[in-house]
């Protein structure tokens, strides 16, 4: 089985957008792969955040993965924190890395823009991520395009380590599913649905309750005119609805197309609402049974447990070849 690693931030609400996007491919990828799927906690506080919102959107995220469909007993689910081998190979591959690289990487400049000052770990960041990968050997890395250059660079670390060293990592691949759709904002299509908007209204999170996410997409932006069309070059914004209707009901793009001829924006965006609510409200009740159950400690403690010993085994074959001395 190739393995597959991914992560997601804890540093805010996990969104439709992420679930359509990563986490429903992630539930299906656990049972033709070898799975890690982490919440990147370390990642995280690359930027500031509050203690109580970091701990309590740590256990969130690591919640709504087994309430999305993430079976613990498929996929290791645990926090990047808990693995101590993260932190210690995220300082080996610092030193690795050149300067210029972390330069180029335009997700720190987008971040850093007009920032008095900006602490050093965001620009060291990737050095990080590609520890994470390589961590594990991992085969296929599901990424956005906003993590694709990170990826070129892990891939870059790993040859130059197994040319320097000898072989020792594999060279992961990207992941990039044959169906899936790419979750754009609701007041803006030509942008990606994300957490950080500061316009509540501009997503949708996994959490919000039905009322909430009726009155978001009541208010989501539409083109002009009222025909239901998917045409993302002339109708961006109701072809993102559309896209999302989709993915929400599994029915082709034609067929929602044929359902509205003639309708107008107003029943197509109530019967999208009733789609959205129809499938979080399962998700959103699972989530509060296992938060309610306890179990989620116990869920992560053990996924940690074995990923730590894939972990060692890594670390310690690095340190080697690299001169340290291991005992």
């Amino acid at each position: 089985m190739k393995r597959v690693l991914s992560g997601m931030q804890p540093s805010g609400q996990l969104t439709l957008g992420n679930y359509i996007g990563a986490l429903k491919n992630f539930t299906e990828l656990q049972h033709t792969h070898d799975c890690y799927f982490m919440v990147v906690d370390l990642h995280a506080i690359t930027v500031p955040q509050e203690p109580a919102a970091l701990r309590e959107q740590s256990e969130a995220v690591a919640a709504l993965y087994i309430a999305a469909g993430i079976d613990p007993s498929k996929a290791n689910v645990f926090l990047q924190s808990h693995v101590r081998q993260h932190a210690e190979l995220g300082w080996l591959f610092t030193t690795l890395t050149y300067m210029g690289e972390l330069e180029r990487m335009t997700q720190f400049k987008d971040k850093s823009a007009g920032k008095d000052s900006v602490g050093a770990g965001l620009f060291t960041y990737p050095s990080l991520m590609a520890a994470d990968i390589l961590l594990y050997n991992a085969d296929l890395v599901p990424v956005g395009d906003d993590q694709k250059q990170h990826l070129e660079l892990t891939r870059d670390l790993a040859h130059r380590f197994n040319q320097r060293f000898g072989d020792t990592y594999t060279i992961p691949e990207p992941y990039i599913p044959q169906v899936g759709a790419r979750v754009m904002s609701l007041d803006d299509a030509s942008n990606k649905m994300s957490k950080s908007n500061p316009n509540q209204g501009s997503f949708i999170t996994m959490l919000d309750a039905p009322d909430v996410i009726r009155k978001k997409i009541s208010r989501a932006v539409t083109d002009s005119g009222r025909e239901v069309k998917f045409d993302p070059q002339n109708k961006p914004e109701v072809s993102n609805l559309i896209s999302i209707y989709a993915q929400c009901s599994k029915k082709p793009v034609a067929e929602i197309e044929a359902m509205y001829d003639g309708q107008g924006y107003g029943p197509f965006k109530k019967d999208l609402a009733e789609q959205v609510v129809g499938l979080l409200e399962p998700i959103q009740e699972r989530y509060r049974d296992i938060r309610a159950s306890g179990e989620l400690h116990s869920i992560l403690r053990e996924g940690a447990e074995r990923a730590s010993v894939q972990a060692e085994k890594m670390l310690r074959a690095t340190k080697e070849k690299m001169g340290f001395l291991v005992l």
